[in-house]
């Protein structure tokens, strides 16, 4: 494991008093964990404006399974882009909902665009991407 260096910052009374009444509520121990998390998501963010670097994610796609050539067109576009889906993971949510999580890997771009066609389907109620990186820019 890597070495822990330890570092100040300088901020104003009452932006600490937000920032541990935030920790507070998340549930966090100490505010050494709240602001590594915050580096590393801003890492994630920046990896993600990068194209040149292979990320991960997730996206969680909600839709009406009833609504016609939905469920074909859903299957086509995985089966083309099966370079970039990992994994997914379908549930029954009632008689006509259905939500699919799919575990996605690739360069910004190309995700992007996956997610896009996927949440732009007629039928789609909602959709989401949750950006993430392979991991190994964190240590």
């Amino acid at each position: 494991m890597a070495k822990t260096v330890r570092f100040s910052i300088s901020i104003s009374p009452s932006l600490l008093e937000k920032f541990d009444q935030a920790i507070k509520e998340k549930a966090y121990k100490n505010r050494s964990k709240a602001i590594r998390d915050l580096i590393v998501n801003f890492i994630v963010d920046r990896a993600w404006e990068k194209s040149d670097r292979e990320v991960m994610g997730s996206l969680t796609v909600l839709y009406d399974h009833e609504s016609r050539g939905l469920v074909e067109k859903l299957l086509e576009i995985q089966h083309e882009r099966r370079e970039n889906i990992i994994s997914t993971m379908h549930m029954h949510i009632d008689e006509r909902n259905c939500m699919e999580i799919l575990a996605v890997k690739g360069y910004p771009k190309e995700i992007r665009e996956l997610a896009d066609r996927i949440m732009s389907c007629k039928g789609v109620k909602h959709g989401r991407l949750v950006m993430s990186i392979t991991g190994t820019e964190i240590t």
